[in-house]
């Protein structure tokens, strides 16, 4: 029996589907990510010796598997492309390699189709669309350090912002404060400083902190509403150029990624957003993650 192989590269995982080859699902893996933009070469490869000897033991052996598909982040980088097929085949793979930007496999697995929208709101932000035409646009997904609003960096970044404004009286007393310190295990904000500059914290650690702004919002914290209404806006931001560019006012919107598929004010922001400016696009979560939508590109 032969398979097929998608794996979807994300900001802080690499997940991987494996199918037979009547195209149903026989196992999925969870492994580190493999971002040349944010990860050393060191820690990519070993996810790529674990990911492939996990495909190697489930096929009954590499050679079984015919085609694989990467879908990752970070394959805009012209360099990119050749340094993760030299890692493929080092690690013992020979047969067909199909690599691609992770909206691409995301996209195909929202819709089950290549056509359509998806808005992407996990570690960063990016808004990505086909329509049956064939034509492409997309917007964001520049990283953070220049772009990622509305992403759960943007948000971890605003929370931790909270805590040092109101700690100096530019804003009022906030939750955030208090929820930040336990979230990171500190009781001062000397100590959030050191821990949003010191080297060894990461853009998924600030990303982490995400979470707490739907605990601030429960609690009613006057700090947290500005922080969904600015992540909502510029999610819709992101929509926009694409919807337009690509004529889908009226077309399909999936989300994904944890800040739209676990923050509830954020998400319900936003979509109050898309039905006043886009009162006919249909908008709904993503039907399947995207290590399918690259299983679903391998096997086409």
């Amino acid at each position: 029996m032969g398979y097929v192989a998608g794996m979807d590269g994300g900001g802080t995982k690499t997940a991987l589907t494996i199918a037979d080859e009547r195209g149903e699902a026989v196992h999925h893996f969870v492994s580190g990510p493999i971002n040349f933009n944010g990860q050393d070469e060191a820690s990519i490869r070993r996810s790529f010796e674990e990911m492939f000897a996990e495909i190697g033991r489930v096929c009954g052996g590499l050679a079984n598997c015919a085609r694989i598909c990467i879908g990752a982040a970070g394959v805009s980088n012209p360099t990119v492309v050749s340094r993760m097929t030299e890692l493929v085949r080092s690690c013992g793979y020979e047969g067909g390699l199909i690599i691609a930007g992770d909206h691409e496999t995301a996209l195909r697995g929202a819709h089950e189709s290549p056509h359509g929208m998806i808005l992407i709101a996990g570690t960063g932000s990016i808004c990505f669309g086909r329509n049956a035409a064939g034509a492409e646009h997309r917007a964001g997904g520049c990283g953070y350090l220049i772009d990622d609003e509305g992403s759960g960096y943007s948000i971890g970044r605003d929370l931790l912002s909270a805590v040092v404004r109101a700690n100096d009286g530019r804003l009022p007393p906030t939750a955030i404060t208090s929820l930040v310190y336990e979230r990171l295990g500190v009781d001062s904000v000397r100590q959030v400083i050191g821990f949003a500059h010191a080297k060894t914290t990461n853009k998924k650690d600030i990303a982490a902190l995400a979470p707490l702004l739907s605990e601030a919002c429960a609690l009613g914290d006057a700090a947290a509403a500005p922080i969904v209404r600015k992540s909502a806006e510029a999610l819709r931001e992101l929509v926009a150029p694409v919807a337009q560019k690509l004529n889908l006012q009226g077309g399909k919107l999936a989300l994904a990624g944890s800040v739209l598929l676990r923050n509830e004010e954020v998400r319900a922001e936003l979509l109050g957003l898309l039905k006043r400016d886009f009162p006919d696009m249909i908008v709904y979560p993503a039907k399947k993650e995207a290590s399918w939508g690259a299983v679903l590109m391998a096997m086409a």
